[in-house]
């Protein structure tokens, strides 16, 4: 199988994302890392796939509904997502590029909208008594269409490697 230039670029590029996540990024101080994780060929994930513009339209649509009213409609969190509030709970994350949602597969993420977060800090609700798996889908489909390439790249390498297991 030969690659087009686009899919090594991309390959690539997940690779080095790996190596630096691996790494801690950027180190700042005079200390080594005490592990680099190699990423054998056979684990990378093939090109990612195309995002269905139907399904986008459809997320979006659903995103305004159900999502909006936490995460902002142009998908960019509360502010200061990453400080807790008064109460203890954390702001909603941005969606975008800027957040971390990017960091999870696709199954992990039905699951955090469809039975939202049980953990100390959080106040995601449930929208499994609202939403259907292939709805929840098309928001996450949605969500995808506003990252950039290698957030796409990196989303879709989590998501290939936990459909392997």
């Amino acid at each position: 199988m030969t690659l087009r230039p686009a899919s090594r670029l991309r390959r690539a590029s997940v690779l080095i994302l790996l190596v630096v996540a691996a790494c801690g990024g950027a180190q700042t101080s005079n200390t080594t890392p005490s592990a680099i994780t190699y990423v054998a060929p056979e684990d990378l994930a093939p090109p990612y796939p195309d995002l269905d513009p139907q399904q986008i339209a459809a997320g979006e649509a659903l995103y305004r509904t159900y999502c909006a009213t936490c995460h902002q409609t142009d998908l960019s969190g509360e502010p200061n997502w990453k400080t807790p509030k008064a109460d203890g709970t954390y702001p909603a994350p941005p969606h975008d590029s800027s957040g971390h949602t990017w960091h999870h597969p696709d199954a992990l993420l039905v699951q955090i909208v469809r039975e939202g977060i049980d953990v100390p800090g959080t106040s995601m609700p449930t929208f499994g008594d609202k939403l259907t798996d292939p709805e929840i889908q098309s928001i996450i489909e949605y969500l995808k269409s506003s990252w950039g390439p290698d957030e796409r790249a990196a989303q879709w390498q989590v998501t290939w490697q936990q459909t392997r297991r």
